[in-house]
């Protein structure tokens, strides 16, 4: 029985599959199964699985019984993994070498129910990777999960089996927004989820995929406060305001409607101005991008903003 089990949901995913699967393929922990979990693919993801497989017998091929990454992940973490921990790991994101054995380390603490390290965002090699994220000190509240989630990508999250089984599988009825509902529901339950201060994931950014439908995002993050209030728990102003400064991120990354990203900032700044500015280098320079943004000829704000 593996250690770990590592979900992989996949569709159509043949130009990223590989650097994927390589990841896993390097890691210095080698107690490892990866179940890539194919939705359907028209493409030839499923001949890269299988050539994979073959070369590596850690690696499988599954086919999810329903559709979407959320159906993918509950099959592959409560019906076939094998492994104690469940690691997911999207088909176009890379692991850094050393991050399974950074979690076999943290789990010997019998008291740590799933752990998440540092994502690096880049958009065709990791060598580009320009932004990182930061892993708070304290466990991971869901205060925080409301504000700028620091687990940021499922790529970046690993769970001991019985604490998915006890809260229970991801929404599928959810597009946007059902990892932050479940990892609500995880600390809800009580799950101590504590971060790591090591790189663990280079998270492949596109600027027209899923994340880049801001309105359905927004309507997912109301029914992850839906759910947060069932246990008691509402946004703070902090909160809040760190979430609307994301969106302002996000709305410049995008670059459809240049007014966009002040209107975030904006709402952001009068739910809690400290909140929203601090630290400057994210939300002073957030607000002042967002007003630039306003007048600046697009192909400039594109230049400087959607990467």
């Amino acid at each position: 029985m593996p250690l770990f089990s590592i979900v992989v949901p996949c569709f159509n995913a043949e130009k990223t599959i590989g650097a994927t699967l390589a990841s896993l393929r390097a890691q210095s922990c080698a107690d490892w199964e990866a179940i890539c979990i194919d939705d359907g693919s028209s493409d030839a993801t499923r001949e890269y699985v299988k050539r994979a497989a073959k070369r590596d017998p850690r690696i499988r091929l599954a086919t999810n019984p329903g559709k979407g990454p959320s159906e993918a992940r509950n099959h592959g973490a409560m019906s076939l993994a094998k492994g104690n921990l469940i690691a997911f790991c999207d088909a176009d994101d890379i692991w850094t070498p050393s991050k399974l054995d950074q979690l076999t380390t943290t789990f010997q603490d019998a008291s740590v129910d799933a752990a998440y390290g540092r994502i690096a965002f880049f958009s065709s090699h990791p060598s580009d990777a320009k932004a990182f994220s930061t892993v708070p000190t304290s466990d991971l509240t869901i205060d925080m999960l409301l504000g700028e989630n620091p687990v940021c990508t499922m790529s970046n999250i690993t769970v001991r089996k019985e604490i998915i089984t006890a809260a229970g599988g991801f929404d599928t009825t959810m597009v946007h927004n059902e990892d932050l509902e479940w990892l609500i529901r995880l600390v809800g339950n009580g799950a101590r989820i504590v971060g790591i201060d090591h790189l663990h994931t280079w998270y492949r950014t596109s600027v027209g995929g899923l994340s880049s439908d801001l309105a359905a995002m927004f309507e997912g993050r109301v029914r992850a406060i839906a759910t947060a209030a069932e246990f008691g728990v509402i946004p703070s102003g902090k909160s809040d305001a760190i979430h609307h400064r994301y969106l302002a991120r996000r709305a410049l990354r995008l670059g459809h409607d240049r007014f966009e990203p002040l209107r975030y900032a904006i709402k952001g700044v009068a739910r809690d101005p400290v909140g929203f500015l601090f630290p400057l280098r994210r939300g002073g320079l957030t607000f002042v991008a967002a007003l630039c943004v306003t007048v600046l000829p697009r192909a400039t704000s594109i230049n400087l903003f959607s990467r």
